[in-house]
Parts: C-alpha cells; sequence; structure tokens
C-alpha cells in the first residue's frame, strides 16, 4: 500500500514514516499543503491513502482536502489536528475527509484506523465516461466515437477509459503500466507506447486528441 504523509513537522514526519514502513507500508514525504494538491493531482490513482495534517504552510489540509475531492480524487483522507474543537473536526470531514486524529495519538491508533480505511470499498466510479464525442460504458466495455463503435482490444479498452476517466491530466507510462498491466511488466516496457500508437489509429482524426508528454506519458485533451 502507497501512502502520502503530508505532515510539516519534520520529526514528526519522520518518526511516522519510519513507523509506517516497518508495516509495509511505501511512504512518500510532502511539508506543505500546495506540494500535496499539485502530487495529487498530477498523480490521482497513485496513492492507497493520504495522511494529512491540518496545519500546514501554503494551504490548511482541509483546503486542501476539498479542492481534491472537487477535482475528483478518491483517495481516503486521514485527517491529523491538534484542533480539538468539534467545529474543526466537522469542517474536516465535510470536506470529504474520511477520518481524523486529534494530536497527540498512539501511533497503533493511526495503524488502526488506516487498516479500516483501506479496507473499505473502493469508492464507486460511474459506469459511464464521456470526453467530448467519445464515450466510454465500462460494465458493457464498450466505447464508442460519436455514436460509431470502436473496435478495441481489452487491453486498449482498458488504457483508453483510464484516460477518458481523467480528462486534461497527464498520466505517466509508469500510472499507465501499474494501472492496466499490474505487475506483468517490470523495468522498461515499450507496451503502453504501442497501445496508445494502435488507439490512435482507431481514433482517427480524433487521436490528435490523445496528445504525448514527452519524457512523461500522455493526456486525453478535452
Amino acid at each position: 500500500m502507497k501512502l502520502l504523509l503530508v505532515e510539516d513537522n519534520p520529526k514528526l514526519s519522520a518518526s511516522l514514516k519510519e513507523g509506517l514502513e516497518r508495516e509495509g507500508y511505501v511512504v512518500d514525504p510532502l511539508f506543505d499543503g500546495p506540494s500535496a494538491e499539485r502530487r495529487l493531482e498530477a498523480h490521482p490513482a497513485t496513492y492507497d491513502a493520504v495522511v494529512l495534517d491540518v496545519m500546514l504552510p501554503g494551504k490548511d489540509g482541509i483546503a486542501v482536502c476539498k479542492r481534491l475531492r472537487e477535482e475528483n480524487v478518491l483517495a481516503p483522507v486521514l485527517l491529523l489536528t491538534a484542533l480539538d474543537a468539534t467545529g474543526d473536526r466537522v469542517r474536516g470531514l465535510d470536506a470529504g475527509a474520511d477520518d481524523y486524529l486529534v494530536k497527540p495519538f498512539a501511533f497503533d491508533e493511526l495503524l488502526a484506523r488506516l487498516r479500516a480505511l483501506l479496507r473499505r470499498p473502493a469508492a464507486v466510479q460511474p459506469d459511464l465516461a464521456s470526453v467530448g464525442p467519445l464515450a466510454i460504458d465500462r460494465r458493457n466495455r464498450d466505447a464508442r466515437l460519436s455514436g460509431r463503435p470502436l473496435p478495441l482490444t481489452v487491453r486498449e479498452f482498458a488504457v483508453l477509459e483510464y484516460l477518458a476517466r481523467h480528462p486534461g491530466q497527464t498520466l505517466t507510462r509508469e500510472q499507465i503500466l501499474d494501472k492496466v498491466w499490474r505487475h506483468e511488466f517490470e523495468g522498461f516496457s515499450n507496451v503502453v507506447d504501442v497501445h496508445v500508437k494502435n488507439l490512435r489509429k482507431k481514433l482517427g482524426t480524433y487521436g490528435s486528441h490523445l496528445k504525448t508528454v514527452r519524457g512523461v506519458g500522455y493526456r486525453l485533451s478535452v
């Protein structure tokens, strides 16, 4: 499980990172609100959960959480706060947080709350997605362009659906590889590039909307 830890206290951040990694989590630490917002907006499917302090430099955790939910970032959020007023807890939950811990807290309680969040079913995405004239029906595995069926392989459909669910966002090759092929490929593989090339051909003139972001990955423009 991969976690994003956003805590501006370097000592506490290092301690939490060390403890979580001992428990088998992969932890990426950040130290301010704007950095967390940018990371999650750029990589919305990378993290299984976010541990987010409320009192952060640049932008507080509640505002960050609200923004992420507006951008349809679905990872569960556990707020860490030194504020124990009921109003602050309510603001956090209303902003889209899934749970909260009031500092100081026991590390075992943090672990228990994370386990509870990660046991919950993933947020359900709608079966239908559309970008311009492109319509994707996940349940029936049907893709159409201006009403015309697209003859896609299973993996082509999965790549196109993933891009269509994040319109205008750049997805890295690694993200697409992990989402569509899971752990079938390790290290360098051009399988994503091959499938994108095939998709462009099948999309015809609309294929120009499937942009290459050099050195990073791909983006389906609106």
